[in-house]
Formats: structure tokens, C-alpha cells, sequence
């Protein structure tokens, strides 16, 4: 298999691997009342509308900042904000459409892309990654905090979701 082969089943494996976690992620939250989508244990956890802005804020900056050189926007510490600025519904649609726009900036990767230097977050910790390792970054991210709602989905609603194969009972 050539290299360009192997880039292009990289590229194409994360798209796939996003849009299933976003099918996930999304059929958490529409299971949830709006009061749910922002409930939280006290001030030091996040809500899942707080979960959803602050992956959409994440993407924005790696994929749509650092890959594609739109502005960065992000206001990190108001994805964590403790008062709710924006509905469920308001979130939900920002970060399925973030999604939407950060899969076709990453399919349309050529190989040769993938070892350039970006640096999406010059005042972060992680500073002058490849576009390959923030679209790694990214996969994996969203794929951490998916994990999360579905804990707090769980949790709130008192049972299994079966987002993969259904149990045995």
C-alpha cells in the first residue's frame, strides 16, 4: 500500500470515527430535558452543554483554526461557564454543525499536509503539532468526553442507553 493510500485511510477513518461519536454524543443529549443538558454535582463538573461547547470550542480551534486558518474564536473559560449563555438546542446545533465543517476540513487533507507544523494554541501546552497529530488529538478528545455523557446520561436517566450492541439480559 502506498503512503498516500495509508494517509488517505487515516484521514478517512477519523471523519468516520468523529461521525459516530457525534451520533453518539447526540443521542445522549436528545434523550435529556434542557435542565438535564446543564445540570451539574456542583461548581467543579461539567454539564453536558458545557461538555458540548467546550468540544466545539476544541474543534474550532485545532481543526477549523489550526488546519484550515480561520480566526480563532475560542473563549475556552466560557465553555465552562457555570451560567448557561446559550439553549441545549442552541449547543447541540453549534456542535453538530463544528463537526459538520471540521470532518470536510479534514477529508480534504492531502498526505503531503499531514506532517506540516500548526500551532492552534499558541498560549496552550501542546505547541507546534503536525495537522496528523491534531486530528488525532481531536478523535480522541471528543471520544474522552463522549464518555462522559454518556456516564451523566446514564446517571440522569437511570439506565442503560445501548449506544453499541444491546446486552444480553
Amino acid at each position: 500500500m502506498s503512503q498516500g493510500a495509508v494517509a488517505k485511510n487515516v484521514v478517512t477513518f477519523a471523519v468516520t470515527q468523529i461521525r459516530k461519536t457525534e451520533q453518539d454524543i447526540l443521542r445522549c443529549v436528545e434523550q435529556l430535558s434542557e435542565a438535564q443538558v446543564w445540570a451539574r454535582g456542583g461548581e467543579w463538573d461539567n454539564s453536558v452543554g458545557n461538555l458540548l461547547l467546550h468540544l466545539e470550542g476544541n474543534m474550532r480551534q485545532w481543526i477549523l483554526h489550526g488546519i484550515d486558518e480561520q480566526p480563532d474564536v475560542r473563549e475556552r473559560d466560557a465553555e465552562f461557564a457555570l451560567e448557561t449563555t446559550v439553549t441545549a438546542a442552541e449547543a447541540k446545533a453549534k456542535f453538530s454543525a463544528t463537526i459538520a465543517e471540521s470532518c470536510t476540513v479534514i477529508a480534504a487533507v492531502t498526505p503531503e499536509r499531514l506532517l506540516e507544523v500548526i500551532d492552534p494554541q499558541p498560549t496552550g501546552t501542546w505547541r507546534h503539532a503536525t495537522v496528523l497529530e491534531a486530528i488525532l488529538l481531536v478523535e480522541g478528545h471528543l471520544r474522552q468526553h463522549m464518555g462522559q455523557i454518556v456516564v451523566l446520561t446514564k446517571q440522569m436517566l437511570h439506565r442503560d442507553l445501548d449506544l453499541s450492541m444491546p446486552r444480553k439480559r
